[in-house]
C-alpha cells in the first residue's frame, strides 16, 4: 500500500549492526512512504566499494531515491563532520521533493554528529598529527594510557583511527577529547521528529548473515575491486583501504593467505565488527528508541515496517 506523508520535521532511522537487514527495511519503507533513503554507514560513501561495503544494488536504487551511497572517491576520506553536513543536505532535498528522509546504517558516529552535533575540537597542528600517524598503533596507544588515560580505558588498543585522533587533540590542545566533546554545536536532534528503529535481531541469525555476506565479497567481483582499488597506490590507512574485507581480500591476492584462509579471517572479521556494533546499539542511544528483535525474514520485515509506518501515521 502506498502511504503519502506530507513534508514535515519527521525524519526515520533504521540502525543497527551490520548484515541486520537495514538497507532492505530502508528500501521498503522508502516505497511505502514515499521517501528518500540516506545512507549514513561509512563504507557506504565510497565509491570504490560497492560489493565490498555491500551497497543497495542498482536495481534497489531504481526502486527509491538514495542518497550518499558511493559519492566519494576513496582518496577523500569522508569524517562524520563531512557525513553530517552531506546528511542534512540530503534531508533538506528530499524534504523538497515532498518525500520522508529516511536514515540508514550502522555507524554510531556518523548518527551522533548528525543529531547530537561535533565538538568544537581546534585544528590540530599538522606537524603533530605527522608524527603520530608515522607511529603504529601500539606506540601510540602506549603514550595515550600516558598523556589520555581516561581515553585510553575507553579505546581498544588496536583501533588506530581513534587512539591517533585522541592522541594527536591532546598534544594539539592541551585538553583531552573528552572535555572537547562535552560542548557540541551543529545537531538536528531538536529540530526534527525522530522515528527511530534499532535492528538486534538475534546472535546467530546476524552472524549466519554475515558468513554469507563475507562469502559474496569473496566472489570474483568483490576480489576484482579490491584489485582495483589496491592498484591505485593509495594510503593504506585512508578508511577505505581499512574497510572489512579489504586487508582480508588484499591478503588473498598477494599470496598471504589461501582462499579458504581469507574466508575465514574475513568471516572472523565481519562477526566480531557486527559484535561490536551490536553493542554499541544496545547500550548507546536512548532506551527509548524502539529496538526491534525479529530477525527480518518470516515476517519479521513486514512486522519491523507496520510499526515504522505505525509511528510515522500518529
Amino acid at each position: 500500500m502506498n502511504m503519502a506523508y506530507s513534508p514535515d520535521r519527521r525524519l526515520a532511522l533504521i540502525a543497527g549492526p551490520t548484515a541486520s537487514g537495514k538497507s532492505a527495511l530502508a528500501l521498503a519503507l522508502a516505497e511505502a512512504a514515499g521517501g528518500t533513503v540516506i545512507n549514513a554507514d561509512s563504507a557506504q560513501v565510497y565509491a570504490d566499494l560497492r560489493i565490498i561495503s555491500a551497497r543497495p544494488t542498482a536495481a534497489d536504487e531504481a526502486r527509491a531515491p538514495h542518497r550518499l551511497y558511493g559519492y566519494r572517491d576513496a582518496a577523500r576520506p569522508c569524517s562524520a563532520a563531512d557525513w553530517a553536513a552531506d546528511a542534512k543536505a540530503a534531508i533538506a532535498e528530499a524534504r523538497s521533493e515532498g518525500r520522508l528522509p529516511v536514515l540508514a546504517g550502522g555507524t554510531g558516529l556518523y548518527i551522533r554528529t548528525l543529531l547530537d552535533g561535533i565538538a568544537p575540537v581546534p585544528e590540530i597542528d599538522p606537524a603533530i598529527r605527522a608524527a603520530v600517524r608515522s607511529f603504529t598503533v601500539l606506540h601510540n596507544y602506549a603514550a595515550l594510557e600516558a598523556e589520555d588515560p581516561a581515553a585510553a580505558a575507553r579505546l581498544r588498543p588496536s583501533d588506530s583511527t581513534r587512539v591517533a585522533r585522541a592522541l594527536e587533540v591532546v598534544r594539539s590542545t592541551g585538553r583531552p577529547l573528552a572535555d572537547w566533546q562535552k560542548e557540541r554545536f551543529g545537531g538536528i536532534g531538536g529540530e526534527v521528529e525522530l522515528v527511530p528503529m534499532l535492528l538486534l535481531p538475534p546472535r546467530e541469525w546476524l552472524y549466519q548473515r554475515c558468513d554469507r555476506r563475507f562469502e559474496e565479497m569473496m566472489s570474483d567481483e568483490g576480489v576484482e575491486e579490491v584489485r582495483s582499488l589496491l592498484e591505485r597506490g593509495l594510503n593504506p590507512m585512508l578508511p577505505a583501504l581499512r574497510a572489512i574485507g579489504v586487508r582480508e581480500i588484499a591478503a588473498f591476492l598477494r599470496g598471504e593467505l589461501g582462499r579458504a584462509e581469507a574466508l575465514a579471517a574475513g568471516r572472523t572479521a565481519t562477526r566480531q565488527y557486527a559484535k561490536r556494533q551490536y553493542t554499541w546499539f544496545s547500550r548507546q542511544p536512548p532506551p527509548g528508541w524502539p529496538r526491534f528483535t525479529e530477525p527480518l525474514d518470516c515476517g519479521g520485515l513486514a512486522n519491523a515496517l507496520a510499526d515504522l509506518n505505525a509511528r510515522l501515521s500518529r
